[in-house]
């Protein structure tokens, strides 16, 4: 595995891939990778002749300094993690590279960011349609591949490839679990002992609401069941519970239904932890 950090080079080992024949696939990460940032990139594999991962810590999705300022940078690590996966190249560009000094350009969705997660970190997936736009075309992809854990952000991602005619397919992989349940995410790293250990609860809550709901329960009673089970666990505060359209991610009428998902984003100590699972 060769880590590049030049655009020049990027492109031009790309421009040799493609002069093959091969098809080529990237994995956008932030970096402090996990098992579940692994099966992505296995995903990549079984799809593609050659897998990039990109390793870029978006100043333009974080809401507050603070935010940045806590993500963890092991870029050693994940390299060591990356290599053996099978990889071909890590780009691991600097803030300058993606977004030189007079970069006045911001790529924005209507409607899907608006709700969820977007409605309570404004600018949040400006930043995420910008980068990934940016690292779609920078790397030539003909295929992205990113994890289901993040829905809202896997149908922006769908969205905007589709309107900008940017020629990569976009394939969202299951959402990788801990034994217990947890979603794997690189904020769990910042999870306390005890509240690792209540972290699940979210989970099973969920589960509970959409089998609850599955079996004939109405919305709200099953929701605020579940609501009080996180709260009771240990966490602080629950943002969102919301069951919404799979795809539009519209508010789902009872009496029409469609495929729709489960969407939950709740705050254990100072971490702020998301999920979603199908009804």
């Amino acid at each position: 595995m060769r880590t590049i950090r030049d655009l020049a080079a990027l492109r031009a080992r790309v421009r040799d891939w493609k002069a093959a024949g091969e098809r080529v696939g990237v994995v956008p990460t932030m970096g402090a990778l996990h098992p579940g940032h692994l099966s992505l990139v296995h995903t990549a594999k079984a799809a593609c002749d050659r897998v990039i991962v990109t390793l870029f810590v978006n100043p333009k999705q974080f809401n507050s300094p603070e935010d940045l300022a806590k993500y963890p940078r092991t870029e050693a690590t994940d390299a060591a993690l990356l290599e053996p996966a099978g990889v071909d190249l890590l780009f691991a560009p600097d803030a300058a590279s993606v977004y030189p000094p007079d970069f006045a350009t911001r790529v924005t969705v209507a409607h899907l960011p608006e709700v969820l997660c977007g409605a309570h970190r404004p600018g949040h997936f400006d930043g995420v349609a910008t980068v990934v736009t940016k690292l779609l075309l920078m790397t030539g992809a003909d295929q992205g591949f990113f994890g289901e854990k993040d829905w809202q952000q896997l149908q922006i991602i769908r969205r905007l490839v589709a309107d900008l005619n940017i020629p990569s397919q976009i394939t969202g992989c299951p959402t990788l679990r801990e034994a217990d349940g947890l979603a794997m995410s690189s904020r769990n790293l910042r999870l306390s002992q005890s509240d690792r250990l209540a972290a699940p609860a979210l989970y099973k809550a969920m589960e509970q609401a959409a089998a609850a709901i599955h079996n004939g329960t109405a919305d709200q009673t099953a929701l605020a069941a579940a609501e009080a089970a996180i709260l009771r666990a240990g966490f602080s505060r629950v943002e969102y519970l919301e069951r919404r359209g799979a795809e539009d991610l519209l508010p789902i009428d009872p009496a029409t239904p469609r495929p729709s998902r489960l969407f939950a984003a709740a705050w254990l100590g100072e971490v702020r932890l998301i999920d979603n699972i199908p009804i």
